[in-house]
């Protein structure tokens, strides 16, 4: 049985589609509600990681938050990114399904199953 975790935000469709998807495999579900329990830093940096991705390719660029903070400004550093990241969980991306030692986002759902 595999052990997958997702970064999950129930109220999000694309979340809700990618657990069902996984709820349909042989798998062992770990759900982390990130914005009831946001992520660390060291979390983030290990997804971006796995993800091979930038801090600001991991964001929701179109949320309030984002233009509020000004996080397209080019002149803010990785380490701020990511800080805003664990600041403001909205911003994150999802869902995020981390197993076999990688990650994908479940955009579509679909995503996630090539690393199951």
């Amino acid at each position: 049985m595999t052990m997958v975790s997702i970064i999950h935000n129930p109220r999000c469709s694309k979340s809700r589609q990618t657990l069902a998807l996984l709820e349909e495999r042989d798998c062992e579900i770990q759900i982390v509600e990130y914005l009831k329990s946001p992520l660390k830093k060291s979390e983030v940096e290990s997804i971006l990681t796995k993800l091979g991705l930038n801090a600001r390719e991991l964001m929701r660029t179109k949320e309030t938050e984002y233009k509020e903070q000004d996080l397209a400004n080019t002149n803010l550093t990785e380490e701020q990114l990511i800080q805003a990241i664990v600041d403001t969980p909205k911003l994150l991306e999802r869902p995020i399904v981390l197993a076999n030692d990688k990650a994908a986002i479940g955009r579509p759902p679909e995503n996630v199953l090539a690393i199951l």
